[in-house]
């Protein structure tokens, strides 16, 4: 007997062994079959859908779900486009802490809308004693205040109070880590959100490290949070290469560097396991610190590297020899080129085949970069919502002759490079069925077209966010399609993407999604049929 048999739905399993389906049957937590193979066979529930659009989860291969969840319960200036309205929410912010001495955190700066960077000494006027730490939306920046300024080590470089990429992680590094309460408590904050857009699976883009990280013992918050019903879909955790040691292994395993015991990619099981190791190689193009190859419009730098070249190679390097998939953040076709130049480095010392390396962002890839990715096997992991949301002004910074090389789509299909579409949640708005349209479309919120020869099709597109993630997950045996033996994870929608105006996309209903075969939009614990 079946648990559940899905019925009157236009199912897009994304599997060409079988395309379109209307009906499916789920036995604890599986796709037991399609259409006759099921129609026939009794279930001890029967849903109707009652012509629904039913899809395989969509998989946000990068997000941030610790940052997000925290990001929701704090006090945050976006939007605010005046000095003194942003001053007026961090001094309401600070007034709340009480006895002076305490941090404050603020969410939401963005200095573009502001014109200019806020200062330490703006931020003095209303700190009134507290310690006031200010995230800019990229994560790759903050302003701090003199009394945080007072607290770093000598010679860390700062801007009037604003610190970038490395002595951004100096000011964090001052920081008590968060508890693993706390950080479960956020976690699940943030995956009731991906699930709410048909999120049923994610990777979570760097645990533990000086950037990004909350916690020495942040995995264990994970647990925390699997352990408490909190985690109602796949989480995958990416490391950060910062945790990595030298290690006393044996000569022939031909290991430099490792996390305690060896622990590589793919340790773990559905719900929660390690994925690849990440790898910061340059910044963010919000914050103007993407490594370049030549200075952005109107600005005299070319942004900046997280190290030294080789610092950054040695790194990339030793993450392949532990035996790890590599995650590299490189947004820049600077930073792009440090990291292909590494991993044909690393390919030569130890060949290793199916390894499916991944770059992060891949913001800028210059024509002649598309080859070597695809020569070395390289999936580019891309955030289309970026330019959907900072298109006119990422646009502006590149100039005429870049532009066409942002956030690309069709180049990397027609050079046979994988595909997969991401957040970066809580950078900007994590609804993959807006960032489809925006593959589709190309267009910014304000209708600016941004490298129309990059548009790809909607079925290209929604392939990115299932079939594409699983396979740079390494998930691909057990979901990213609708096909009997992998997981029952779905998203039923009120339309067909692939049947409606393309401008209507970004906005048909998500109704329900399904994470091994149980509906998980009330937000309830991970419970049911994918524990039995």
């Amino acid at each position: 007997m079946l648990c559940t048999r899905l019925t009157n739905a236009r199912f897009v399993t994304m599997d060409p062994a079988h395309p379109v389906a209307h009906d499916l049957g789920i036995w604890r937590g599986r796709i037991v079959g399609l259409d006759e193979a099921v129609t026939g066979l009794p279930a001890r529930e029967v849903i109707d859908l009652q012509g629904a659009t039913v899809l395989p989860g969509f998989i946000d291969a990068h997000v941030h779900l610790a940052w997000t969840g925290f990001k929701q319960n704090t006090p945050s200036i976006a939007g605010r486009t005046r000095i003194d309205d942003v001053l007026a929410v961090v001094e309401e912010a600070v007034l709340q802490k009480g006895a002076p001495g305490a941090w404050v955190n603020i969410a939401g700066y963005d200095q573009r809308t502001l014109g200019r960077h806020l200062t330490a000494a703006e931020l003095d006027r209303v700190s009134h004693g507290h310690k006031v730490f200010v995230l800019h939306d990229s994560g790759h920046g903050c302003v701090v205040n003199t009394a945080v300024l007072d607290l770093l080590p000598a010679g860390v470089p700062h801007e009037n109070g604003f610190l970038a990429e490395g002595a951004m992680g100096a000011a964090r590094a001052l920081r008590l880590p968060h508890s693993q309460e706390e950080l479960a408590e956020a976690i699940g904050r943030a995956a009731r959100t991906c699930v709410a857009e048909g999120v049923t699976a994610c990777a979570e883009a760097g645990i533990g490290g000086t950037l990004f990280g909350h916690s020495p013992v942040e995995l264990g918050a994970y647990q925390l949070a699997r352990e408490k019903g909190l985690l109602p879909l796949r989480v995958q955790l990416m490391v950060a290469a910062d945790r990595l040691r030298p290690v006393g292994a044996h000569e022939a395993d031909g290991i430099p560097r490792a996390l305690d015991l060896g622990l590589r990619t793919g340790f773990g099981e559905d719900w929660l396991s390690v994925g690849a190791l990440k790898i910061y190689t340059d910044g963010g193009m919000m914050a103007r610190t993407a490594a370049l190859s030549s200075p952005y419009e109107g600005l005299d730098h070319t942004g900046q590297l997280q190290d030294e070249p080789e610092t950054l190679t040695e790194t990339i390097v030793a993450g392949h020899l532990a035996g790890w998939q590599l995650a590299v953040h490189a947004i820049g076709d600077r930073a792009a080129d440090v990291v292909l130049d590494a991993l044909e480095r690393a390919q030569r010392l130890r060949p290793r085949h199916g390894v499916r390396h991944r770059v992060e962002h891949a913001g800028l890839i210059r024509p002649d970069q598309l080859s070597r990715f695809a020569r070395l096997g390289v999936s580019a992991v891309v955030q289309p919502n970026f330019l959907r949301y900072f298109g006119d002004d990422y646009a502006a910074i590149m100039g005429e002759e870049r532009a066409p090389w942002l956030y690309r789509g069709k180049g990397f299909l027609d050079h046979g490079i994988t595909l997969v579409g991401s957040s970066d949640r809580p950078v900007t708005d994590g609804s993959p069925l807006r960032a489809v349209q925006f593959m589709v479309e190309r267009a910014s919120e304000s209708g600016q077209v941004i490298g129309p020869d990059e548009a790809i099709t909607v079925d290209e597109a929604l392939r990115a966010y299932t079939v594409a993630g699983a396979y740079a997950c390494h998930w691909e045996d057990s979901i990213g399609s609708l096909s009997p033996g992998k997981r029952a994870d779905l998203v039923v929608l009120g339309d067909d993407p692939r049947r409606v105006d393309t401008s209507r996309i970004g906005d048909i209903e998500v109704v329900a999604t399904y994470v091994d075969g149980r509906d998980r939009g009330d937000g309830g614990p991970e419970s049911g049929e994918g524990k039995r």
